[in-house]
Parts: C-alpha cells; structure tokens; sequence
C-alpha cells in the first residue's frame, strides 16, 4: 500500500512540465480555454443533440458503444500491465489495462476501473485528455482534463507539449514499475530488443525479442542490481490465455502489428503538435518584436524562419522513417488489424496506400507516414506547412540530394509522389509537377 501511495504522490502532486515558451495556457496557445474541435469533443456535441445515443452493455459499460460511435476496431486492442497510469490500484499483470485506437483517439479501460481514459488529437491543441465515468447515465459526458493528464503528458516524454507516448519500462511480478532498470519512450526507431516492457504482445519476430511479456523478481533487499530480463520468455508469444484471464477483455490478444503502428503515431502526432505550437509562439514573439521595432506587421526574420524550419526537419525526417531500425526477421501479428488498418486507404490508381505494411525488413512499403492524411497534418500554420511540403517535393523529385535522405531510393520516391498525387487533393499544385 505504500509504494501505491506513493506512485499515486508522484502522478499527482508534481508540477506540469509546460513546454520551454512558458505556459500554453496562455497567448498565443489558450491550451486550456480554446474550444477543442477534436471527434471526442464532436461525439459529445452529437450526444446533447440527441443525434447518438451512447447504449450501456451490463458486462462492459460504455466501451463498445464508445469504440463504435469513434469508429475504433476492437482489433486495436493493447494490454498494458505496469502500472504507468492514474488508476494504478487496478492495473497489474492479472488485470492489464486495456488502450484502443484510431488514427486520432486513444481509449484506455481498466477492470473495475472509475473512469475511461481516453485522448484525443485536437487539430491546433495537440493531445487533448477526457475521462467517462463507468457508471449508467441518461446522457454520458466527457470530462475534459487541463491539470491530472498532464502531470505525465505534457512533458519531455511528450516533447513538451500535450500529447502521447508510449513507454517501455521493466517491471517487478506486480506490475510496478522498476525505474533503476531504465525506462524508453518507443517510436519506429527504437530497436525491437528495447520495446514492449510493461505491456502484453501477442505475435511473433522470428529471433528477434523484446521486452513484452515478462516481469522481473524484485531482489529481497530491494537495494541490489537487478538481474538481466529474460526476453526469451517472452518472444513469439501468441496465446495469453495461460497468463491471466482473458475473458473480460473484448479479444485475447495484443497484436503486436498494432503496438508498432501505436509507437509510429503517437510521436508523430506530438512531433505535429510541437512544430504547430512552436512556429505560433515563435510568430507571436515576431509579432511583438515588429510592432515594438515599427516593422511591418508580418516580417519574419532569419532567427524566426530558423525556429520553424527546424521543426519542420524534426516532422520530415520522422514521417519519412529516416533512422528506422531494418528489421531481421518478418513480423507478425495475431488478430486482423493488419488487414483492417490497411483496408482504410485510401488508394492510388495502381492500388498503392501509405497504410501499406511491409513486416519483412521495414514498418511500411512505402516510407511516408500516413497521418500525413490527419486534419493536423492540414492545420499546421502555413508558415511550417509551406516549408513542410516545398520540402516534402523536393525530396520525392530527387531535387533535395542532401544526405539525411539518401536511403530512400528513386523508386520508392517516385511510388510515394505519385501515391500522393492520387489521393490528398489538398497538397500545393507543384506536387502534380515533375
């Protein structure tokens, strides 16, 4: 009971790491006072309007009726038993809090849990964090929470700003978490061996292991060196029945398909979010600096265009998977989610998608992120959009010959360019050029 406590003092009770700009609560950000226009806020605009009807199940709650008014595949399922969330006292390698996920939700739910956690992405606010309560009523309502959720999700892990993460952390037969070990925030560039720690994966890669699966014994003293993670254990894993029960989850699984997809979107959303928040404070402070100096009112100087392309070069080379780890054995899921998320398209007139997965020796066929298709991906300010896709072109034309980008080959340039051209309408007109 007293390391829960105080697990539960360090979620709670230390401060909110607000980005390096200062407070986003404030111009030209309002974190907390803008009017989100995310699908969750939508959904409870569509429930006070009597236009969806959210159905209770006796067993489950609110969930599947939540999952499907978000359109959200039950596929997505992902179990995660360390205990790195704010209602710990019910996560542990026997109850493993179950997350789901789109390509612009997240939704967490734990057995016997108070509330559902779920996250949304907010165009122009990043992360934005609701809690549902459990319980039956005539009209569910999604709280919105400025302070709790960002005690964790607005910080370095996060790249400072309101957003996502997915972390892999060693833990003891309990499910806390074993800090002295280490902790990694994973994306598509973290290598395989040090993914999945904490959480449940079903699915197989070949020799190559992971984290996912196992715990580690505490030494007795609790001062000693931890012993070494034995990842043999828990590797090409496909059945979790043997290791608690699963019956109260809606699938067995935890495919591991959608672990990685999980770990490539939640950082491309906050790399979105933090380009996007830095360039608007980087443009107010110009605008300051312009009134003050009696400049014209949109001059952007040299510092302030250097400020908003080096976000724009942390979105580039993470959207097209510059440092991606090749992977040395084919990977494979255990549920249809692979078939479901590439199923959504859209597609080019030879049938390509970016959703496309390869599993063989890359995450994706084709190496362009497709959130590129997001409203956040459009709502970036035009300054850092602008720079972002002139970028972009001159990249998939081979005009950019520096060499940060010089593993993609002239064949898989050419199949993202014309995959783009076919299905974003929305792109500058040049895109249409050779």
């Amino acid at each position: 009971m007293r390391r829960i406590l105080l697990l539960i003092a360090l979620a709670v009770f230390v401060p909110a790491a607000r980005g390096a700009d200062g407070d986003y609560d404030f111009e030209p950000i309002n974190y907390a006072t803008s009017t989100p226009e995310d699908p969750v806020a939508q959904l409870q605009r569509d429930i006070d309007a009597g236009k969806i009807h959210l159905a209770y199940d006796p067993k489950r709650g609110y969930l599947p009726a939540l999952l499907d008014a978000l359109h959200i595949s039950p596929t997505s399922q992902l179990l995660v038993f360390s205990k790195t969330s704010f209602q710990i006292r019910h996560i542990s390698p026997a109850t493993p809090r179950a997350l789901y996920f789109n390509d612009d939700v997240y939704i967490g739910s734990v057995q016997h849990g108070d509330v559902i956690e779920i996250s949304a992405v907010d165009p122009k606010l990043g992360g934005v964090f609701y809690t549902l309560d459990v319980h039956k009523s005539d009209r569910p309502a999604f709280v919105r929470q400025t302070d709790l959720c960002l005690q964790c999700h607005d910080s370095a892990m996060t790249q400072s700003v309101p957003g996502h993460m997915v972390r892999s952390v060693t833990t003891d037969n309990d499910g806390f978490p074993l800090l002295r070990a280490g902790t990694t925030v994973t994306t598509h560039r973290t290598p395989l061996s040090n993914r999945f720690g904490g959480w449940y994966i079903t699915g197989t890669s070949g020799k190559q292991q992971h984290m996912g699966n196992v715990t580690l014994n505490r030494p007795d003293d609790g001062n000693g060196d931890l012993p070494p993670l034995d990842t043999t254990k828990g590797t090409n894993v496909t059945d979790l029945t043997n290791r608690f029960d699963t019956s109260p989850y809606l699938t067995p699984s935890s495919d591991i398909v959608a672990m990685m997809v999980l770990e490539h979107q939640t950082h491309m959303h906050n790399l979105i979010a933090r380009g996007s928040y830095q360039t608007r404070i980087a443009l107010y402070h110009q605008r300051e600096s312009n009134r003050i100096m009696s400049r014209p009112e949109n001059e952007i100087s040299p510092s302030t265009q250097n400020r908003i392309e080096r976000q724009g070069d942390a979105i580039l080379r993470y959207m097209l998977f510059i440092d991606e780890p090749v992977l040395e054995n084919p990977i494979a899921g255990t549920t249809k989610f692979r078939e479901q998320f590439e199923a959504a398209g859209p597609r080019d007139r030879k049938g390509r998608s970016l959703r496309e997965l390869n599993l063989k020796h890359y995450m994706f066929e084709y190496p362009c992120s497709y959130l590129i298709y997001t409203p956040a991906y459009d709502a970036m300010p035009p300054e850092l959009l602008d720079y972002v896709n002139r970028r972009l072109y001159e990249i998939l034309t081979g005009r950019d010959t520096s060499a940060d980008f010089t593993d993609i080959s002239t064949a898989k340039r050419r199949a993202v360019l014309e995959i783009l051209r076919d299905t974003k309408p929305t792109l500058p007109p040049y895109f249409q050029k050779d």
